[in-house]
Order: structure tokens, then C-alpha cells, then sequence
């Protein structure tokens, strides 16, 4: 039992953005007045974390849980490149313990770990290690029907993420979309329009498993699925027909991309379908249900039929970022449900997630800077590009994945 076997799990003023900036990897170059005070506070934060790591193999469910949580916190608000790099397969064969040994909730919080882990890594040769021992485990767990519930909804949705980043072969890309596809068509409304008789847990779980699909879609596109997925708005679950209303708008901007004359040959019975439930006032249908399904559905309907999009900027420091696309919505929804409110940190600061969005090389700024800071763009820019050099990794990668596959 290690001493620190029972390390608290971190309370949100430990994430506070003043000390984020303190524990970041980019602290490293930076001189500080405080230099002692830092080292200190860093060599505790690392201590903490070294706690974690240990007490995940720990013999009480209770303090495994604690630890993967603790962990799942400071992976998600902030940038620990170094230290989890180091450490990586130690961590990796953690995650493989809970995942195979542990509880519902146990694994549950395993299958974020090990996005948030692919996530602190970048696109690369370190996270597809960590990828190529998970994954096995993961499709294990989504395909076994008599496998925990929870679990199950957890891996569908971070086997997604992972593959996204972690993933060298679009044709494992392919095969692990297929593991997806077994899942969400077992939704389909049946040919005479009769929905199968699902309970809400498994409804959850074809959910998860459709938005990784669409999550994949992004950079392996298939048009294949898009009659079909119309049967997945007859669902009785809203988020389910939530799910089917954006990957359908996504299937569409992806196929005008490829095709500009693109024709869809049940264009007015979908288009139909859609007005039916951006108007929908089904008596028996929750007031807060319908009215997120009715905003969902106007947006859909303008994406389908005039292939708009409602755009949404994103404010983080002093940048900002468009969400301009359903590509864009899909990805930065995905990153967002693991780094939850930790997401404007990352996009200000971790270079694989600037990289996926375009942002370019991190212009971290410090928040006493940053009120201070009323000098112009230009001037900005200097001394941005000037003062911030960030370490820079080769992650074209990410990119290169973008290839059609065809038709398989």
C-alpha cells in the first residue's frame, strides 16, 4: 500500500486557471519572480499524481476509483506532456486492469483516462502504444452483450476519440466504424416504419456508438449509411434522433465537399421527416425534449436543404475560434466531453488539439497578461510569435488520415 495510497482527488479551485498556468509544461522556459514557490507547488502536484498512479492498482475499489478520477481531473485541466509521457505504459497498463477487472463506474472512468491520456500524448507514436494495447480490450467489451451496461456506453464513445487521434491505419479506422455500425442500425425503425423495443440504457449505447461513427466519418467519409440512417428518427429517444438529425447533416456537407452536384434521391420524404420534427408537438413528448429536438432540427433542415450552417465562435484567452462546419461541431463536441470545462485551457495550450483545430502554435499568456494586454493586433502578434516558441511535434499525421476510403 503506498502512503499516499489515499490522495484526495482534486477540488476545482486546484484547477483554477492561475494555477493551471503554473503546472503547465510551458512553465518550463518561463522565468518567474517566485521560482522557488513554483518548484515547490510543481514537486507537490507531481507527488500527488505519482499517488494516483500508485493507487490504481490498489485492492479497494473505492480508492482505485478515486485515483482514476484524480487522475482524469488534472489530465483534463492541464498540460502534463512530460510527466504522462514518461509514465504512459504504466498508466496504459492501469487503464488495462480496471477495464478488464473492475466494476461498471471503475471502468467507466478507465475509458475517459484513456482518451484523456491520447489526448495529452497528440497524435503520434507514443499514443498509438498506449492504442494498441487498449483497443482489443475495447471491442471486447462494446461487442459482449453480457458486459456492464455503463461500460459498455463509455468504451463506444472513447474508442471513438482514440482512434481519432491514436489510429495509423485508415483500414482499422474502417473495421472499428463497422464495430460501431453493428450497434446504432440495431436502432432502425423496421420497414413498416415499427421501432425494435429497446430499453433507455441500450438506446444510450447505440447513441454513443453513432456519434464516434460520425465522429470517424471526419476523416474516413462513406456516403453508404445515409438512407438507412433517415430510420433512426422514427427512435422513441430523443437523443438518439438528436444523434441521426447531425450525422445526417455531417453525411451531406461531407458529400457537397466531395461532390458539389450532389443529389439525394429521398430528398423530399427526409426533408419532410425533418420539418415534421423541427415542428414537433407530439402531446406525449417532454416540454424540454421537444424544444432542444425542435432547435436541433431547424439547424438540420437549412444543412440538408441549403447546406447552411449555424456558426458558433469560441473564445479562449485572447483568441477565438469559428465552429463553422457540422465537421467542426462533431470534433470539438468530442474533445469537449472529456476535457469538460478544461476545454478552453486545452485550446488555448495543448498543441495537438491547436493542431486538429488549426489554431497553430500555442500563444500562451499568462491571465495578469492578458488584462494588461490593450496593445493592438499587430503589435500582439510580435510579441507573441517573439516570446512563445512551443515545443513542435510532427503531427501532419492527423491530416494525412483525411483519404476516402470508397465504398467498402
Amino acid at each position: 500500500q503506498p502512503r499516499h495510497g489515499n490522495v484526495q482527488p482534486f477540488s476545482d479551485e486546484d484547477a483554477s486557471l492561475e494555477t493551471l498556468s503554473h503546472c503547465s509544461s510551458f512553465s518550463d522556459g518561463i522565468s518567474v519572480a517566485d521560482e522557488g514557490g513554483e518548484d515547490a507547488a510543481q514537486e507537490d502536484f507531481q507527488y500527488k499524481l505519482k499517488g494516483f498512479i500508485d493507487s490504481t492498482v490498489d485492492k479497494s475499489a473505492k480508492t482505485r476509483q478515486g485515483a482514476l478520477d484524480g487522475l482524469k481531473t488534472a489530465m483534463a485541466t492541464r498540460i502534463l506532456y512530460e510527466f504522462i509521457s514518461e509514465r504512459r505504459m504504466t498508466i496504459t497498463d492501469s487503464i488495462e486492469r480496471c477495464l478488464k477487472k473492475g466494476k461498471g463506474e471503475e471502468q467507466r472512468a478507465a475509458a475517459s483516462l484513456a482518451c484523456l491520456l491520447c489526448i495529452q500524448l497528440g497524435s503520434g507514436i507514443e499514443s498509438e502504444e498506449v492504442f494498441k494495447t487498449l483497443k482489443p480490450i475495447f471491442k471486447n467489451i462494446l461487442a459482449d452483450g453480457s458486459a456492464n451496461i455503463q461500460a459498455r456506453q463509455a468504451v463506444a464513445t472513447s474508442l471513438g476519440l482514440c482512434t481519432l487521434v491514436a489510429e495509423d491505419d485508415i483500414l482499422d479506422v474502417h473495421s472499428t466504424m463497422e464495430c460501431f455500425e453493428n450497434l446504432f442500425t440495431r436502432s432502425y425503425a423496421r420497414a413498416d416504419g415499427t421501432c425494435p423495443s429497446i430499453s433507455p440504457q441500450t438506446s444510450q449505447l447505440h447513441t454513443n456508438a453513432l456519434l464516434s461513427w460520425a465522429l470517424l466519418l471526419t476523416i474516413c467519409t462513406s456516403n453508404q449509411h445515409l438512407p438507412k440512417l433517415q430510420r433512426l428518427l422514427e427512435s422513441e429517444d430523443v437523443n438518439m434522433r438528436i444523434a441521426a438529425g447531425e450525422t445526417i447533416a455531417l453525411l451531406f456537407e461531407l458529400a457537397r465537399d466531395m461532390d458539389p452536384e450532389f443529389e439525394f434521391d429521398d430528398w423530399d420524404e427526409l426533408c419532410d421527416r425533418l420539418n415534421a420534427l423541427a415542428t414537433d408537438c407530439v402531446k406525449h413528448r417532454a416540454k424540454t425534449d421537444k424544444r432542444k429536438q425542435r432547435s436541433v432540427f431547424r439547424d438540420v433542415l437549412k444543412a440538408v436543404e441549403e447546406g447552411d450552417f449555424q456558426s458558433e465562435t469560441i473564445r479562449f484567452g485572447t483568441e477565438r475560434m469559428n465552429i463553422d462546419s457540422w465537421v467542426r461541431k462533431r470534433t470539438y463536441d468530442a474533445f469537449r466531453e472529456f476535457v469538460g470545462s478544461g476545454m478552453n485551457y486545452h485550446l488555448q495550450a495543448n498543441e495537438f488539439i491547436r493542431d486538429v483545430f488549426e489554431l497553430g502554435p500555442p500563444m500562451l499568456v499568462d491571465s495578469a497578461t492578458m488584462k494588461a494586454m490593450k496593445i493592438s493586433r499587430f503589435e500582439r502578434h510580435l510579441h507573441n510569435s517573439a516570446a512563445f516558441k512551443a515545443r513542435t511535434k510532427a503531427r501532419n499525421k492527423f491530416r494525412d488520415k483525411r483519404v476516402d476510403v470508397g465504398e467498402f
